[in-house]
């Protein structure tokens, strides 16, 4: 079986759900094809997310013309400091890049301010910290680009969604400092069953991904495990992230039936009960 061959098409679910966290703009194909193959096992939502200034005015565009999409959109917690330090040595494996200083972030998060007041974009992420791919010096920036997409958030009352690698405690200490928005999602949860019950009692969500059915991802599964059923949502991240047993294939949002049969079992719930909750989790998140 080829790497880059296409995992195929799971039996569809029977209660129809959402993608809360995918990146069509990633993605082989186009977006009508990548919708209609999630339509055809349920999956009848996705919310697309913006990482940069482009993507997020792709994010917009795309929600606007499709009845079936949300947009999300930021800039990623590892653009903010090459916004700022530029990045000439390609660490981001973004290439190489001119550093604009402080004005740059802000001319950047201007553009981000304008398009979560529009209608079809229903969150504002993936912000948040990595701590994975950033190194200190790149702290301060994305410390800023956090706090100010908090902000953006609550000013127009949009979901917030957290990218959060490595980083658990200095997001968890942000969001209480700066005072999370109504409505916070945790992308691609990463947390352990400690972090998830501190997560549950601040009333977030936890959205799970592919990584949670990987051989190494008990944790994962523990904090699953002791989620409040109200509190879950179900992502792919693709094209990365795919869940067994096509780790290292396309990810697509077609195969949200993968990862939520897998998160069923951990739940001890029928997939129906899951999937139920978890749309109705999706729309509550993101106001749709």
């Amino acid at each position: 079986m080829s790497r880059t061959e296409a995992p195929p098409l799971p039996e569809p679910l029977r209660v129809p759900v959402a993608d809360s966290h995918t990146h069509l703009d990633m993605q082989d194909g186009t977006v009508e094809e990548a919708l209609a193959r999630a339509a055809a096992v349920n999956v009848t939502t996705v919310i697309q997310v913006g990482c940069d200034v482009k993507g997020s005015r792709w994010a917009s565009e795309t929600a606007a013309a499709h009845a079936s999409v949300y947009a999300a959109v930021a800039l990623h917690p590892n653009e903010a400091p090459r916004i700022v330090h530029g990045d000439p040595d390609g660490w981001s494996r973004q290439g190489a890049r001119e550093g604009g200083g402080d004005a740059a972030l802000h001319e950047a998060l201007a553009e981000i301010d304008a398009l979560a007041a529009l209608d079809h974009v229903r969150g504002v992420g993936e912000t948040g910290l990595d701590h994975f791919r950033t190194g200190p010096e790149g702290m301060a920036a994305q410390e800023e680009s956090f706090r100010a997409h908090i902000e953006i958030a609550k000013r127009h009352d949009k979901a917030l969604v957290i990218h959060d690698r490595e980083a658990h405690a200095d997001v968890l200490r942000i969001l209480a400092d700066a005072g999370a928005p109504e409505r916070t999602v945790f992308h691609c949860y990463s947390g352990d069953a400690d972090m998830a019950r501190v997560c549950a009692d601040a009333g977030y969500f936890m959205s799970f991904a592919g990584n949670m059915t990987f051989k190494n991802a008990q944790p994962l599964r523990d904090a699953l495990a002791v989620a409040p059923m109200e509190l879950v949502l179900v992502e792919t991240d693709a094209p990365f992230l795919t869940p067994a047993p096509y780790r290292g294939r396309p990810n697509a949002p077609y195969l949200i039936p993968v990862t939520l049969r897998a998160m069923a079992a951990v739940k001890g719930v029928d997939e129906d009960t899951l999937a139920s909750a978890i749309a109705d989790n999706t729309a509550r998140a993101f106001d749709y």
